[in-house]
């Protein structure tokens, strides 16, 4: 059969590329040695739903990490540059929301926090006499 490089594991994120399609029930990631032939590697997995499959006419898999012998089995193309760039654009929705929320921004918002919390509760030196 072919072999694809747009493949990648469901658990670690290696590239699948020398595994020969249709994925065999026991082909494993050559990095992390997960079972590839499962529901977590398929495009109905949707693990927002009660049986975890968007396919219904598939029976009910218990564990969605192991190898399983699904007949509506069909690997998720997950190409990762493509998901770097939803989560850039994603990244940027967020900031023009709610502002920089990289953790320097972060980490001078809490000092000035910090110094505006002290200054509140700084002893008075004239109250004190």
């Amino acid at each position: 059969m072919t072999i694809t490089a747009e493949l990648v594991c469901w658990k670690c994120g290696a590239s699948l590329q020398g595994l020969p399609l249709p994925l065999s029930r026991l082909a494993e990631c050559p990095q992390c040695r997960a079972y590839q032939h499962a529901c977590r590697l398929c495009r109905f997995y949707d693990p927002r739903l009660a049986r975890r499959c968007r396919e219904e006419r598939a029976e009910e898999v218990r564990d969605p990490e192991a190898a399983n012998f699904c007949d509506w089995f069909e690997p998720a193309v997950r190409n990762p540059a493509i998901q770097s760039d939803k989560t850039k654009r994603s990244r940027a929705a967020a900031e023009s929301l709610f502002g920089d929320t990289s953790d320097q921004a972060v980490g001078a918002d809490v000092d000035k926090a910090r110094a505006a919390l002290d200054a509140l509760f700084k002893p008075d030196s004239k109250r004190d006499r």
